[in-house]
């Protein structure tokens, strides 16, 4: 069971702040792998708001008394007093992050990004942008510096803005496309520790690499290879901060033969050697 977590240091899952007009308390990622599922039963919901979005796999929730399995790329929204019923299953490599907020003006900003009250599941897209986004939070929430709750407001802005912009942007016709990505993903998600050609797989799955290319984009927000780039470089910050494993070391655990590319990719993504991220972030 892996859960890692960043809060304002209260009881954040129930902290309601009504001084503020937006409050970000706590937030985190689950992956459960070592017990049998992970479950949350919140009947009566809670007093804040809670914002989920589905990384990988799948979470299956209970939502209007009906269980929904909400597939990764998706985000769940869950407002004051909604009952809060979900669970997930290692058996389907499922992983969820997750944002609790609070503040006067909530609904405001809410209707001011296009969220509509009605809904609760948005489709938001399958980018490590969206991971980064929730890693940053967890971040700001554990370290607290300078100006971290203006980044922290900053950083869920965004998430409402991209979950309305699929609202109004993906079109219905393009569910079978959405479905063809969503299957790369996964398969990059299974293999990014292998060499990859984006032209094989394309044509192995019986498409243009140019279209295969477009599409992914459209729906990802970035390139086949930009993405199985930035799940290398995600689990090299993951092995900096949990393990004591050298940048050598590093470099080979997440497919790179080459230390010295390693370390120049690294700092063209983080901003940061690979030296000055292990230092700033290992636990």
């Amino acid at each position: 069971m892996f859960m890692y977590r960043g809060d304002v240091g209260r009881v954040a899952d129930e902290t309601v702040d009504l001084s503020v007009p937006l409050l970000i308390t706590s937030a985190g990622n689950v992956r459960p792998r070592t017990v049998p599922k992970f479950y949350t039963r919140r009947p009566n919901g809670q007093r804040d708001y809670q914002l989920i979005y589905v990384a990988n796999g799948c979470v299956h929730f209970t939502l209007d008394g009906k269980e929904q399995s909400v597939e990764k790329g998706n985000m769940v929204l869950f407002r004051p007093g909604e009952p809060q019923i979900y669970e997930v299953y290692p058996k389907e490599q499922g992983e969820f992050f997750w944002v609790h907020f609070t503040g006067s003006d909530v609904e405001a900003i809410l209707a001011e990004c296009g969220i509509p009250q009605e809904q609760n599941v948005f489709w938001a897209g399958i980018t490590s942008d969206i991971r980064s986004m929730y890693c940053q939070m967890i971040r700001e929430l554990q370290t607290k510096g300078t100006h971290y709750e203006q980044l922290l407001r900053m950083n869920l802005r965004h998430l409402f803005l991209l979950m309305n912009r699929h609202l109004i942007d993906t079109p219905n016709e393009e569910t079978p496309v959405q479905g063809e990505i969503v299957q790369a993903v996964g398969w990059f998600e299974r293999h990014w520790r292998e060499p990859i050609s984006i032209d094989d797989y394309a044509e192995r799955n019986h498409m243009t690499p140019y279209w295969f290319r477009q599409k992914f984009k459209q729906f990802t927000g970035t390139t086949p290879m930009q993405y199985v780039i930035s799940l290398r470089i995600t689990n090299a910050m993951n092995l900096m901060e949990n393990t004591d494993y050298n940048i050598e070391q590093i470099a080979e655990a997440v497919g790179y033969d080459n230390p010295s590319y390693f370390r120049r990719l690294f700092h063209k993504h983080t901003g940061l050697s690979p030296s000055e991220y292990k230092q700033r972030h290992k636990k």
